[in-house]
């Protein structure tokens, strides 16, 4: 007798293939049959007038640390998101020496629960410790590399600095680590020379691993970013994942860097990427600040901002809110306890109301949540529809959150991070019901088949004999998101069940309370 059967469904098995009706059988944890199934002994789940999918992946996660806190996860869950890649963009929660200082790079991150974890290995057994509704793997975060061995100052590493930073790379990947990540456009970073994310792409290489990079200079010299990344994969071997390819420069922008990646791919190097699916970027308002400001520590901070001399030292800094002759009115304080009276304003008409230049206003904004400047996130409105259409169309391109797992009620009810209860449920309503842009059997690839092969993950995110039992049934008529801007905390609609490693995690649209997902660590 089978475990269970998903019974009488559209079986859309995530390698792009047609859809065909079948059953779903189900043994320890792997699929036993597609096909017609009659085992009359077996429990069912009724998939009658639905598509039966693999669980989606989310190439570009950031809930390194919101899984900890609660792994109910059901903003990804009720999206049928079975698998999130973490540590992206240079953040994330391993190796760490400082925790003070480890905090800028983990997004979401506060003091509960509290560090008591060091290296790769730790981190990923107090996360299979929490039990997570879904299952995780995890890049290494270049932000926490360089803390640990430099601390926020920026600039190169000296030899034996980049020594260590290897060493810490290749223990961490040995722990299990699915890859490296960059985030070259945070101020932290923004000093590591080509030359050295090559050495450290090469330990990647080696372990067979996996390079991520949100590129640098990501508005006017957004090119050159990705031709960048791209050299590094060419001169190191590495697999590439270029983070959000689409740049903050319109189209023509993206066209260009699209067009760099397929002439990479044409040479032979290993190149895919990836797209969020929101018309604007999300980044904490503090990104505005050179990395020494934010080495001064909270006390140290607020004397600088406070001083206009400092001040007037820091405007030069060149960071990814000042960049490419910035519109402020595109860039807007989201909701906060310091300053309620300017959310939802853009900076430009904040700095108009108090008779101040952008920066001033920044800087007082960041002086009043001196104390944790984390409080306060802004909106970069860069992105247009017709990016959109184009970047999700084409073959190489894979939708991610860039965002953290989240649950309307508990300890992360007042969280939100934009993305994190809509991703997936966008990309399906407005690429496949809004636009025919894709078709389903298309759409349930690249959220599942592609980033399973992206990743080497030879069984999920396809629906076969002998592939772990990690499944999304959902109504193909109603599958959408009902979040919005403002209102981001708002849980999709139309999944039915989800499945992970075999076990019932949503029934009916509703958690059941079991969680089955695993921690992956690269053998």
């Amino acid at each position: 007798m089978l475990d269970l059967v998903v019974k009488g469904g559209t079986v859309v098995d995530g390698t792009g293939a047609e859809p065909f009706r079948a059953d779903v059988g189900i043994e320890n944890g792997r699929i036993e049959a597609v096909g017609v199934i009659d085992d009359p002994e077996a429990p069912t789940l009724d998939a009658t007038g639905l598509y039966v999918a693999p669980g989606f992946i989310d190439i570009h996660s950031h809930s390194d640390h919101t899984l900890l806190v609660d792994p109910r996860a059901m903003s990804a869950v009720r999206q049928g998101v079975t698998l999130e890649v973490v540590g992206n963009c240079g953040f994330g929660y391993f190796p760490i020496r400082d925790p003070a200082t480890a905090k800028t790079a983990i997004y979401g991150c506060s003091d509960a629960p509290p560090f008591s974890f060091q290296d790769a290995s730790e981190y990923f057994e107090r996360l299979e410790e929490t039990k997570p509704a879904i299952n995780v793997l995890s890049l290494v975060p270049n932000g926490q590399l360089r803390f640990a061995t430099v601390g926020l100052r920026n600039g190169p590493v000296a030899r034996q600095e980049l020594r260590e930073m290897a060493r810490l790379l290749e223990e961490s990947l040995d722990q299990g680590a699915w890859g490296y990540s960059t985030g070259l456009e945070y101020a932290w970073e923004g000093g590591a020379t080509e030359d050295e994310i090559v050495e450290l792409c090469t330990v990647v290489a080696e372990a067979g691993g996996i390079y991520a990079t949100h590129t640098r200079r990501r508005d006017e010299a957004a090119v050159e970013g990705v031709e960048e990344a791209l050299r590094t994969a060419e001169r190191s071997g590495v697999q590439l994942q270029v983070s959000h390819l689409v740049p903050r420069t319109g189209l023509q922008g993206m066209t260009a860097c699209v067009e760099s990646v397929e002439a990479a791919r044409a040479r032979g190097v290993d190149v895919r990427f990836d797209m969020h699916t929101r018309l604007f970027g999300l980044t904490y308002l503090h990104v505005a600040l050179p990395p020494d400001a934010m080495a001064a520590g909270p006390e140290g901070l607020a004397e600088l901002l406070a001083s206009k001399s400092a001040r007037e030292e820091m405007k030069p800094y060149r960071s990814m809110l000042s960049a490419g002759g910035t519109e402020w009115s595109k860039i807007v304080l989201f909701d906060n306890t310091v300053w309620p009276e300017y959310a939802r304003r853009d900076i430009a008409s904040i700095a108009e109301e108090r008779d101040q230049e952008p920066l001033d206003a920044v800087y007082d904004l960041l002086l009043g949540a001196a104390d944790d400047t984390r409080r306060l996130m802004v909106i970069l409105h860069a992105y247009d529809e017709q990016q959109q259409r184009e970047i999700f169309t084409h073959p190489l391109c894979m939708p991610g959150s860039d965002a953290t797992t989240l649950t309307p009620d508990g300890p992360l009810a007042d969280s939100f991070f934009h993305g994190a209860y809509t991703w997936a449920s966008w990309f399906y309503r407005f690429m496949v019901r809004e636009t025919s842009l894709l078709t389903p059997a298309e759409a349930v690839h690249r959220l599942s088949g592609l980033p399973a092969e992206t990743l080497g993950l030879r069984d999920r995110g396809v629906l076969r004999p002998g592939a772990r039992a990690d499944v999304a049934v959902f109504d193909g008529a109603r599958f959408e998101d009902t979040g919005t801007t403002f209102e981001p905390n708002q849980l999709a609609e139309g999944m039915a069940h989800v499945l992970v490693n075999g076990v019932v995690t949503l029934r009916d649209g509703d958690l059941t309370g079991d969680r089955a997902g695993e921690v992956l660590r690269r053998r």
